[in-house]
C-alpha cells in the first residue's frame, strides 16, 4: 500500500507530478482523496444523522478512532468516480457514483509524528436511509459504525458541547455485531481540523435540507 502511486497536487489542485503513497506523506505533498459521508434526514425522528466508521484497531494510523463514513486515497490512474470503491471494500454497502450528491471540493491538512496529510478532497454524501444491519465491514480497516445527530455533531465541533451521544455497533472476532450506545468526546474522533469538519456539516446541512 505503502508503494501505491498517487498523483502529486500543488495547493490550487493542479497536478504536477506522481509520487509513492509513502513519499507523498513524508514530504507533504498534496494529494487527491474520495470521501464519502453517510447522512440523512429521518422523518420519524424530525432530524438529520450522520453516520461514523470507528477505524480497526490494527490501523497504522488512528487506530481504534471515529471518523469518515467511507474513504481512501485515488490512485493516479483513477478518476474520481472510482473512488465509490472505498464504500464497497469497507463498509461491504453497493453504492453506485450516480446516487451520491457531490458537496465539492474541501482542502484539509492533518500532521502526526512522521506524516504529513495534506489532501485535496472530493466529498460526497449518500443520503438513502440505512439500517446497521446492511453493513458488512472489513474488519482488518473498520471495528464498527455509529451514528449521532447533525445538530450533536455539529455542537461538538463548534464546543458548545463536550460530549454527544453516539449509537452503533462493534463487530467482535467472531463476526457478530454487538450493538452499543456511548458518549464521545472530540478526542475520540480522527483530530480533523474543526475548520474542515465545520465545513463539511454545513454542506450536508445544505443538501440534506434540500432532501426533507
Amino acid at each position: 500500500m505503502e508503494q501505491e502511486k498517487l498523483t502529486v497536487l500543488n495547493e490550487s489542485g493542479d497536478r504536477i507530478g506522481v509520487a509513492s503513497r509513502s513519499e507523498v506523506h513524508e514530504k507533504g505533498y498534496w494529494h487527491e482523496t474520495f470521501h464519502c459521508w453517510f447522512a440523512h434526514y429521518d422523518e420519524s425522528r424530525k432530524g438529520s444523522f450522520i453516520y461514523f466508521q470507528l477505524r480497526s484497531d490494527n490501523k497504522k494510523d488512528y487506530p481504534s478512532l471515529l471518523d469518515i463514513t467511507a474513504a481512501g486515497h485515488l490512485l493516479s490512474d483513477e478518476k474520481i468516480e472510482d473512488g465509490v470503491r472505498e464504500v464497497h471494500e469497507e463498509l461491504g454497502i453497493i453504492v453506485g457514483f450516480e446516487e451520491l450528491h457531490s458537496l465539492g471540493i474541501v482542502k484539509g491538512e492533518l500532521f502526526q509524528e512522521g506524516m504529513v496529510d495534506r489532501e485535496h478532497t472530493n466529498v460526497f454524501l449518500y443520503s438513502n436511509p440505512i439500517l446497521f444491519e446492511e453493513f458488512q465491514l472489513q474488519q482488518d480497516e473498520v471495528a464498527g459504525i455509529f451514528r449521532s445527530s447533525l445538530e450533536d455533531f455539529k455542537s461538538l465541533i463548534q464546543q458548545v458541547t463536550t460530549e454527544i451521544d453516539i449509537e452503533g455497533f462493534i463487530v467482535g472476532k467472531d463476526g457478530d455485531k454487538a450493538y452499543t450506545g456511548q458518549k464521545v468526546g472530540y478526542h475520540h474522533f480522527v483530530p480533523h481540523a474543526r475548520a474542515y469538519l465545520l465545513e463539511i456539516i454545513e454542506r450536508l446541512e445544505q443538501q440534506l435540507t434540500l432532501k426533507k
